[in-house]
């Protein structure tokens, strides 16, 4: 068994790559499924990625933030993460990937989502279950905003 601490997904969705891609980039389309965030970015390798929010109180906030380290339109994205709200340094070793790698089939497309490596960076244990959690409420309304 690996010692990695590494989240991977894989829906099934009986829709175009191209609606999947709105689903993942489009901020009104993260809004409804990613706890309120809206994904803010530019799409080019190198540039920043923020997923920002609205607290309780309706104060805009950054809940998490990267750079864009791999683009492929329509088919594939992976960048950093990292929050800065959870009290650790905003260092290197915090950093986290997430890809999104869309394949496409005879029926729709697969999403594979991975998420990590949290092996190595502080509170590895904790922010890899609440990830793993987080995304076991996500898939099932991404889903169901493309009517899967």
């Amino acid at each position: 068994m690996s010692d990695s601490m590494i989240i991977e997904e894989e829906i099934f969705f009986k829709t175009t790559p191209s609606m999947v891609w709105d689903l993942l980039t489009n901020p009104k389309m993260t809004k409804q499924y990613m706890f309120g965030c809206e994904v803010l970015t530019d799409w080019k390798i190198g540039s920043q990625i923020l997923w920002n929010g609205k607290t309780e109180n309706g104060e805009e906030i950054t809940y998490v933030k990267g750079k864009i380290i791999e683009f492929e339109n329509e088919k594939k994205v992976t960048s950093t993460m990292f929050d800065p709200n959870i009290g650790i340094p905003d260092i290197p070793k915090n950093h986290i990937n997430l890809t999104y790698e869309i394949i496409p089939n005879e029926i729709g497309c697969k999403l594979v989502i991975t998420q990590g490596d949290f092996k190595g960076t502080d509170n590895a244990v904790k922010r890899f279950e609440e990830s793993k959690q987080g995304w076991k409420m996500i898939i099932p309304v991404m889903k169901k905003i493309l009517n899967e």
